[in-house]
């Protein structure tokens, strides 16, 4: 894994990240639309779109972190 070496930084993601990103982003979008359909309003959907979020935080980070360049 590569060494950041300051984490509060913006890290410019590569190309082939940017890529990755896309794709993750796309897949996010398109379960947040399903819940958003097929659920009834309310706290628990709430909450699946607020994890789902949290989701897409996270596998940012880990593509701009963690995935070679």
């Amino acid at each position: 894994m590569p060494e950041i070496k300051d984490p509060f930084e913006y890290h410019k993601p590569s190309e082939k990240q940017l890529c990755v990103l896309s794709q993750l982003r796309a897949k996010c979008k398109e379960l947040n639309d399903l819940q958003m359909q097929l659920l009834p309003p309310g706290r628990c959907r709430s909450l699946a779109v607020t994890k789902l979020e949290e989701v897409s935080m996270w596998q940012n980070k880990a593509a701009v972190f963690e995935l070679a360049e």
